[in-house]
């Protein structure tokens, strides 16, 4: 009964098309494939990661290198309407309207983004995350998915994880995808992990791809608004004002402990060395390195 009432829920909340898992009620097959046809300006800036990889922290970081007004307090959009999420926007692909520069942000694979940006038109940020810390903070995120109507205990999520049947599909596989094809983008990948080891070089970094140059001051003020601990207390950063008919914060937190490997307070032996397999078959042959523990050296 509970396989049946989980396999229930599940088709309740997700639809796949064209290899990649959508939430139901907020996007449609219709909707996605409209973005193909997005046009792209140059000075257009897109954060694209795996959920739960870093995309709010990277959503407020950019924001406050973009807009003055938003580092003064002066500005009070969150930033899900300053950098829009292009796959879920209520079925309104047309963003012609947006001032330049225009930031978005997706949890898309590389073959549904906007075709445009494969001719190295604007940017593309891409975070990723070590998968034992991004499965373990996706899970507890599942808890709060008002959308969802069923509990999904460890073991069971742990189960869809590895298997793909979480949106938008597979970790190994949007990693993989991005990092083999990233020649055909103008692209910056970059880690959850170094911006928790070294957060103003991380904000350096994307200021440079940007082409944005902020002095000293503005540049501290950046950094200490992009700390987990003042992101925690702003609603405007950290989701608290999204309606508790998408995400119901009695049941969790959105921005729970930004750190690395609290995995290993959640997994079993099994299950690390399960997850340390697969990447080891699925991205063996890349060049990307992971960082498991907070008191691991980064490679930058």
């Amino acid at each position: 009964m509970a396989q049946a009432a989980l396999e229930e829920a599940l088709e309740a909340f997700l639809f796949k098309h064209k290899g990649t898992y959508f939430q139901t009620e907020i996007t449609s097959p219709e909707a996605v494939d409209a973005l193909e046809h997005m046009e792209i300006r140059d000075d257009d800036v897109f954060i694209v990661t795996y959920p739960k990889s870093g995309t709010i922290w990277t959503q407020q970081i950019l924001n406050l290198i973009y807009y003055e007004e938003y580092r003064n307090g002066k500005l009070n959009t969150d930033n899900t309407t300053r950098s829009p999420w292009i796959e879920y926007n209520y079925g309104n692909t047309s963003f012609d309207s947006h001032p330049s520069p225009r930031l978005f942000t997706s949890h898309l694979p590389y073959y549904l983004m906007p075709k445009d940006l494969r001719l190295r038109r604007g940017k593309i940020i891409y975070v990723y995350r070590n998968p034992k810390d991004t499965l373990v903070s996706f899970y507890h995120f599942y808890k709060v998915i008002s959308r969802l109507q069923y509990t999904i205990d460890w073991e069971t999520f742990f189960d869809l994880f590895v298997t793909g049947r979480v949106f938008p599909g597979s970790w190994f596989d949007h990693v993989r995808e991005w990092y083999t094809h990233k020649e055909d983008y103008n692209i910056l990948f970059i880690t959850y992990e170094e911006m928790i080891k070294d957060l103003k070089s991380s904000v350096l970094k994307i200021c440079k791809f940007v082409d944005i140059k902020l002095d000293d001051e503005v540049l501290e003020k950046v950094v200490e608004k992009s700390t987990f601990k003042t992101m925690e207390s702003d609603p405007i950063a950290s989701y608290k004002n999204v309606s508790k008919d998408i995400l119901n914060f009695d049941k969790g937190s959105f921005l729970r402990k930004g750190t690395i490997g609290d995995w290993k307070n959640k997994m079993t032996v099994a299950q690390s060395e399960q997850i340390d397999e697969m990447v080891k078959s699925k991205l063996g042959d890349l060049p990307i390195k992971f960082v498991w523990d907070i008191n691991d050296e980064v490679h930058y």
